[in-house]
Protein backbone atom coordinates (compact mmCIF):
# COMPACT_ATOMS: atom_id res chain seq x y z
CA UNK A 1 0.00 0.00 0.00
CA UNK A 2 3.16 2.54 0.96
CA UNK A 3 4.11 1.96 -2.47
CA UNK A 4 1.01 2.53 -4.03
CA UNK A 5 0.75 5.46 -2.12
CA UNK A 6 4.12 6.84 -3.01
CA UNK A 7 3.86 6.36 -6.62
CA UNK A 8 0.00 8.02 -6.82
CA UNK A 9 1.82 11.24 -5.14
CA UNK A 10 4.73 10.85 -7.61
CA UNK A 11 2.24 10.94 -11.01
CA UNK A 12 0.55 14.18 -9.46
CA UNK A 13 4.28 15.97 -8.58
CA UNK A 14 4.82 15.38 -12.76
CA UNK A 15 1.76 15.89 -13.28
CA UNK A 16 1.68 18.95 -11.77
CA UNK A 17 4.63 19.97 -13.08
CA UNK A 18 3.86 19.45 -16.73
CA UNK A 19 0.82 21.52 -16.23
CA UNK A 20 2.99 24.38 -15.12
CA UNK A 21 6.17 23.79 -18.45
CA UNK A 22 3.96 22.72 -21.44
CA UNK A 23 3.10 25.58 -23.58
CA UNK A 24 1.04 25.82 -26.62
CA UNK A 25 3.87 27.67 -28.55
CA UNK A 26 8.15 27.35 -28.53
CA UNK A 27 10.31 29.08 -30.24
CA UNK A 28 12.67 26.94 -32.73
CA UNK A 29 16.04 27.97 -30.57
CA UNK A 30 16.98 26.35 -27.46
CA UNK A 31 18.22 29.84 -26.43
CA UNK A 32 16.87 31.53 -23.12
CA UNK A 33 17.32 34.07 -21.09
CA UNK A 34 20.15 34.82 -18.47
CA UNK A 35 17.51 37.10 -16.27
CA UNK A 36 13.68 37.96 -16.37
CA UNK A 37 12.80 41.14 -14.32
CA UNK A 38 9.47 41.89 -13.90
CA UNK A 39 8.71 45.13 -14.04
CA UNK A 40 5.61 45.91 -11.53
CA UNK A 41 5.34 42.45 -9.73
CA UNK A 42 5.78 42.81 -5.78
CA UNK A 43 9.10 42.14 -4.35
CA UNK A 44 8.06 39.27 -2.62
CA UNK A 45 9.52 35.68 -3.99
CA UNK A 46 6.27 33.94 -3.59
CA UNK A 47 4.50 36.30 -5.97
CA UNK A 48 7.50 36.42 -7.85
CA UNK A 49 6.81 32.60 -8.12
CA UNK A 50 3.26 33.07 -8.83
CA UNK A 51 4.31 35.42 -12.06
CA UNK A 52 6.41 32.77 -13.57
CA UNK A 53 3.78 30.13 -13.21
CA UNK A 54 1.18 32.83 -14.62
CA UNK A 55 2.62 34.11 -17.73
CA UNK A 56 2.07 32.32 -21.36
CA UNK A 57 5.94 32.72 -22.10
CA UNK A 58 8.31 29.19 -22.38
CA UNK A 59 10.87 32.17 -22.88
CA UNK A 60 12.12 33.22 -19.23
CA UNK A 61 14.84 32.67 -17.27
CA UNK A 62 14.78 29.88 -14.58
CA UNK A 63 14.88 32.54 -11.74
CA UNK A 64 13.34 35.81 -11.77
CA UNK A 65 13.60 39.24 -10.13
CA UNK A 66 11.76 42.41 -10.11
CA UNK A 67 11.84 46.08 -10.10
CA UNK A 68 8.30 46.33 -7.85
CA UNK A 69 7.81 49.50 -9.60
CA UNK A 70 3.98 51.34 -9.44
CA UNK A 71 2.19 51.68 -12.08
CA UNK A 72 1.26 54.90 -12.52
CA UNK A 73 -1.27 54.32 -15.17
CA UNK A 74 -3.86 51.07 -15.38
CA UNK A 75 -4.28 50.23 -18.62
CA UNK A 76 -7.56 48.17 -17.53
CA UNK A 77 -6.44 45.12 -19.52
CA UNK A 78 -7.48 42.38 -16.28
CA UNK A 79 -7.71 39.07 -18.63
CA UNK A 80 -4.80 36.96 -18.15
CA UNK A 81 -1.61 36.79 -21.03
CA UNK A 82 -2.63 34.62 -24.12
CA UNK A 83 0.26 33.58 -26.61
CA UNK A 84 -1.93 32.52 -29.91
CA UNK A 85 0.36 31.85 -32.61
CA UNK A 86 3.97 30.18 -33.47
CA UNK A 87 5.46 33.67 -33.70
CA UNK A 88 5.42 34.30 -29.70
CA UNK A 89 2.65 36.82 -30.30
CA UNK A 90 1.05 37.19 -26.55
CA UNK A 91 -2.10 38.92 -25.55
CA UNK A 92 -2.76 41.09 -22.74
CA UNK A 93 0.82 41.87 -21.24
CA UNK A 94 -0.23 44.07 -18.58
CA UNK A 95 1.04 43.25 -14.91
CA UNK A 96 3.57 40.89 -15.45
CA UNK A 97 5.38 43.38 -18.05
CA UNK A 98 9.22 42.27 -17.80
CA UNK A 99 11.99 41.98 -19.67
CA UNK A 100 14.81 39.24 -20.58
CA UNK A 101 17.78 39.75 -20.25
CA UNK A 102 20.74 38.25 -22.26
CA UNK A 103 24.64 38.62 -21.91
CA UNK A 104 27.25 37.68 -25.01
CA UNK A 105 30.29 35.20 -24.30
CA UNK A 106 32.23 37.45 -25.31
CA UNK A 107 30.40 41.11 -25.35
CA UNK A 108 32.18 43.45 -27.44
CA UNK A 109 30.63 46.94 -24.87
CA UNK A 110 27.54 47.41 -27.00
CA UNK A 111 23.95 46.96 -25.66
CA UNK A 112 20.20 46.73 -27.12
CA UNK A 113 16.61 47.47 -25.65
CA UNK A 114 14.67 45.51 -28.43
CA UNK A 115 10.82 46.09 -28.55
CA UNK A 116 9.01 43.38 -30.38
CA UNK A 117 5.96 44.27 -32.52
CA UNK A 118 2.53 43.85 -33.01
CA UNK A 119 0.62 46.38 -33.47
CA UNK A 120 0.00 47.53 -29.57
CA UNK A 121 -2.43 45.23 -29.86
CA UNK A 122 0.47 41.74 -28.97
CA UNK A 123 3.83 41.77 -28.21
CA UNK A 124 5.76 39.48 -31.22
CA UNK A 125 8.22 38.10 -29.05
CA UNK A 126 10.26 35.51 -31.26
CA UNK A 127 10.98 36.58 -34.10
CA UNK A 128 11.39 39.67 -32.82
CA UNK A 129 12.67 38.92 -29.61
CA UNK A 130 14.37 35.91 -28.78
CA UNK A 131 15.52 34.77 -32.05
CA UNK A 132 17.12 38.56 -32.23
CA UNK A 133 19.31 37.77 -28.82
CA UNK A 134 20.55 35.04 -30.77
CA UNK A 135 21.60 37.15 -33.50
CA UNK A 136 22.61 39.83 -31.06
CA UNK A 137 24.58 37.61 -28.50
CA UNK A 138 26.04 35.99 -30.90
CA UNK A 139 27.80 39.44 -32.66
CA UNK A 140 29.05 40.53 -28.82
CA UNK A 141 25.70 42.78 -28.20
CA UNK A 142 24.08 42.54 -24.71
CA UNK A 143 19.88 42.54 -25.13
CA UNK A 144 17.25 43.08 -22.88
CA UNK A 145 14.04 42.55 -24.80
CA UNK A 146 11.05 44.13 -23.56
CA UNK A 147 7.73 43.07 -22.82
CA UNK A 148 6.11 45.78 -23.02
CA UNK A 149 2.46 46.26 -21.65
CA UNK A 150 0.12 47.27 -24.25
CA UNK A 151 -1.49 50.70 -24.20
CA UNK A 152 -5.28 49.80 -24.88
CA UNK A 153 -5.27 53.65 -25.77
CA UNK A 154 -3.27 54.39 -22.58
CA UNK A 155 -0.75 55.77 -24.91
CA UNK A 156 1.83 56.68 -22.24
CA UNK A 157 2.26 53.05 -20.91
CA UNK A 158 4.44 50.96 -23.44
CA UNK A 159 7.40 54.25 -23.84
CA UNK A 160 7.26 54.65 -19.44
CA UNK A 161 7.97 50.64 -19.54
CA UNK A 162 11.07 51.34 -22.38
CA UNK A 163 12.41 53.73 -20.42
CA UNK A 164 12.27 51.81 -16.84
CA UNK A 165 14.42 49.19 -18.88
CA UNK A 166 16.44 51.95 -20.17
CA UNK A 167 17.35 53.41 -15.82
CA UNK A 168 17.79 50.21 -14.77
CA UNK A 169 20.62 49.19 -17.82
CA UNK A 170 21.75 52.80 -17.75
CA UNK A 171 22.22 52.15 -13.59
CA UNK A 172 24.31 48.47 -14.19
CA UNK A 173 26.01 49.21 -17.38
CA UNK A 174 29.55 49.75 -15.72
CA UNK A 175 28.97 46.34 -13.79
CA UNK A 176 28.17 44.40 -17.46
CA UNK A 177 31.14 46.46 -18.99
CA UNK A 178 28.26 48.39 -21.98
CA UNK A 179 29.50 51.53 -23.10
CA UNK A 180 26.44 52.32 -25.23
CA UNK A 181 23.17 51.19 -25.02
CA UNK A 182 21.08 51.20 -28.21
CA UNK A 183 17.64 50.59 -28.83
CA UNK A 184 16.09 47.96 -31.44
CA UNK A 185 12.04 47.80 -32.45
CA UNK A 186 9.76 46.01 -35.10
CA UNK A 187 7.00 47.84 -36.47
CA UNK A 188 4.72 48.81 -33.80
CA UNK A 189 7.85 48.00 -31.78
CA UNK A 190 9.55 50.05 -34.29
CA UNK A 191 6.96 52.91 -33.65
CA UNK A 192 8.45 52.55 -29.84
CA UNK A 193 11.67 52.39 -30.59
CA UNK A 194 11.92 55.98 -32.35
CA UNK A 195 9.16 57.00 -29.51
CA UNK A 196 12.48 55.94 -27.17
CA UNK A 197 14.51 57.63 -30.36
CA UNK A 198 12.54 61.34 -29.85
CA UNK A 199 10.73 61.48 -26.43
CA UNK A 200 13.04 60.73 -24.17
CA UNK A 201 12.91 62.26 -20.80
CA UNK A 202 16.72 62.99 -19.98
CA UNK A 203 20.70 61.10 -21.05
CA UNK A 204 19.71 57.99 -19.58
CA UNK A 205 16.78 57.34 -21.07
CA UNK A 206 17.95 58.98 -24.52
CA UNK A 207 19.68 55.84 -26.96
CA UNK A 208 22.78 56.05 -27.96
CA UNK A 209 21.68 54.27 -31.32
CA UNK A 210 17.95 52.99 -32.46
CA UNK A 211 17.75 50.25 -35.57
CA UNK A 212 14.61 50.27 -36.98
CA UNK A 213 12.66 47.52 -39.07
CA UNK A 214 9.69 48.22 -41.11
CA UNK A 215 8.83 50.83 -38.38
CA UNK A 216 5.30 52.59 -37.86
CA UNK A 217 6.39 56.05 -38.00
CA UNK A 218 3.20 57.78 -38.88
CA UNK A 219 -0.30 57.20 -37.40
CA UNK A 220 -2.79 58.73 -39.83
CA UNK A 221 -3.44 58.85 -43.78
CA UNK A 222 -2.13 58.91 -45.91
CA UNK A 223 0.37 56.67 -45.49
CA UNK A 224 0.50 55.86 -41.67
CA UNK A 225 -0.83 52.82 -39.45
CA UNK A 226 -4.29 54.02 -38.08
CA UNK A 227 -4.56 50.35 -36.14
CA UNK A 228 -1.49 50.96 -34.49
CA UNK A 229 -2.18 54.67 -33.87
CA UNK A 230 -5.78 53.87 -32.33
CA UNK A 231 -4.74 50.97 -29.98
CA UNK A 232 -1.80 53.42 -28.38
CA UNK A 233 -4.23 56.71 -28.71
CA UNK A 234 -7.56 55.28 -28.63
CA UNK A 235 -10.41 56.04 -31.43
CA UNK A 236 -9.70 59.07 -32.84
CA UNK A 237 -13.42 59.82 -33.29
CA UNK A 238 -14.74 59.57 -29.98
CA UNK A 239 -11.81 61.38 -29.04
CA UNK A 240 -12.11 64.05 -31.26
CA UNK A 241 -15.86 64.20 -29.81
CA UNK A 242 -14.26 64.34 -26.44
CA UNK A 243 -11.89 66.59 -26.84
CA UNK A 244 -11.07 67.75 -29.83
CA UNK A 245 -7.65 69.59 -28.86
CA UNK A 246 -6.62 66.65 -27.13
CA UNK A 247 -7.31 64.51 -29.45
CA UNK A 248 -4.77 66.71 -32.44
CA UNK A 249 -2.64 67.05 -29.81
CA UNK A 250 -1.71 63.08 -29.07
CA UNK A 251 -2.09 62.50 -32.91
CA UNK A 252 1.26 64.82 -33.53
CA UNK A 253 3.11 63.60 -30.96
CA UNK A 254 2.98 60.32 -31.98
CA UNK A 255 3.91 61.45 -35.46
CA UNK A 256 7.45 60.67 -35.04
CA UNK A 257 9.10 62.03 -38.07
CA UNK A 258 7.93 65.45 -36.81
CA UNK A 259 9.89 64.84 -33.35
CA UNK A 260 12.90 64.61 -35.07
CA UNK A 261 15.49 66.63 -33.85
CA UNK A 262 19.25 67.11 -34.03
CA UNK A 263 19.64 65.62 -30.84
CA UNK A 264 17.97 62.23 -32.14
CA UNK A 265 20.66 58.68 -31.94
CA UNK A 266 21.88 58.01 -35.17
CA UNK A 267 19.42 55.51 -36.79
CA UNK A 268 19.77 52.48 -38.83
CA UNK A 269 16.15 51.84 -40.86
CA UNK A 270 15.46 48.53 -43.17
CA UNK A 271 12.09 48.03 -45.20
CA UNK A 272 10.85 46.34 -47.95
CA UNK A 273 9.29 47.50 -51.05
CA UNK A 274 6.60 44.77 -51.08
CA UNK A 275 5.48 45.67 -47.26
CA UNK A 276 2.03 45.95 -47.35
CA UNK A 277 1.16 46.15 -43.84
CA UNK A 278 3.25 49.14 -43.15
CA UNK A 279 3.66 51.74 -45.94
CA UNK A 280 7.55 51.49 -46.27
CA UNK A 281 7.01 55.46 -46.37
CA UNK A 282 7.07 55.40 -42.67
CA UNK A 283 10.60 55.06 -42.59
CA UNK A 284 11.18 56.99 -45.79
CA UNK A 285 9.41 59.71 -43.72
CA UNK A 286 11.68 59.38 -40.90
CA UNK A 287 14.84 58.87 -42.62
CA UNK A 288 13.78 62.71 -44.57
CA UNK A 289 13.46 64.09 -40.81
CA UNK A 290 16.85 62.72 -39.92
CA UNK A 291 18.67 64.31 -43.15
CA UNK A 292 16.60 67.02 -42.74
CA UNK A 293 18.08 67.70 -38.63
CA UNK A 294 21.40 66.44 -40.00
CA UNK A 295 21.36 62.98 -38.01
CA UNK A 296 23.75 59.60 -38.85
CA UNK A 297 21.25 57.75 -40.55
CA UNK A 298 20.93 55.05 -43.14
CA UNK A 299 18.09 53.10 -45.08
CA UNK A 300 18.13 50.26 -46.98
CA UNK A 301 14.72 49.01 -49.04
CA UNK A 302 14.89 45.99 -50.01
CA UNK A 303 12.83 44.57 -52.91
CA UNK A 304 10.87 41.45 -51.00
CA UNK A 305 10.64 40.47 -47.40
CA UNK A 306 6.81 41.72 -47.00
CA UNK A 307 6.07 42.64 -43.54
CA UNK A 308 7.69 40.94 -40.39
CA UNK A 309 10.30 39.17 -41.62
CA UNK A 310 12.64 40.64 -38.37
CA UNK A 311 15.08 37.81 -37.31
CA UNK A 312 12.59 35.01 -38.52
CA UNK A 313 16.00 33.38 -40.95
CA UNK A 314 17.15 29.96 -42.31
CA UNK A 315 18.65 29.39 -38.74
CA UNK A 316 14.96 28.93 -37.64
CA UNK A 317 12.94 29.01 -40.73
CA UNK A 318 13.65 27.63 -44.35
CA UNK A 319 11.26 29.76 -45.72
CA UNK A 320 12.78 33.19 -44.77
CA UNK A 321 10.65 36.10 -46.67
CA UNK A 322 13.91 38.38 -46.64
CA UNK A 323 15.39 35.33 -48.88
CA UNK A 324 18.78 36.07 -50.69
CA UNK A 325 19.00 39.63 -49.43
CA UNK A 326 19.36 38.27 -45.90
CA UNK A 327 23.03 37.99 -46.00
CA UNK A 328 23.54 40.72 -47.35
CA UNK A 329 21.36 42.60 -44.99
CA UNK A 330 23.65 41.15 -41.69
CA UNK A 331 26.26 42.04 -43.27
CA UNK A 332 25.43 45.77 -43.82
CA UNK A 333 23.86 46.32 -40.35
CA UNK A 334 27.04 44.72 -38.77
CA UNK A 335 29.10 47.24 -40.84
CA UNK A 336 27.06 50.15 -40.03
CA UNK A 337 27.09 49.10 -35.95
CA UNK A 338 30.71 48.77 -36.03
CA UNK A 339 30.81 52.33 -36.98
CA UNK A 340 29.30 53.43 -34.10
Amino acid sequence: MKKIIVAILAICVAAGLQARTTYKFYPNTELRPDKTIFLYVPDNKKEIKNALKSIDDPVHAKKAETLALTMEVESGLDEPENMFDPNGATLNINKYARFDLYFPKNPNGKMFVVCPGGGYNCVCHYIEGVYASDWLTEHGYTVAVVKYRLPNGHHSIPLTDVQSVFYYCREHQSEWGIDKIGVMGFSAGGHLAASASVLYDDDETRPDYSVLFYPVISVTEPFGHVYTGQKLIGNYDQLRDDNPEECERLINRYQLHKQVTSDTPPTFIVLTSDDREVNPRNGLSYYEALLAHDVKAEIHCYQTGIHGFGFDYYKFNPNDWLGAARDDFFATLERWLNTL
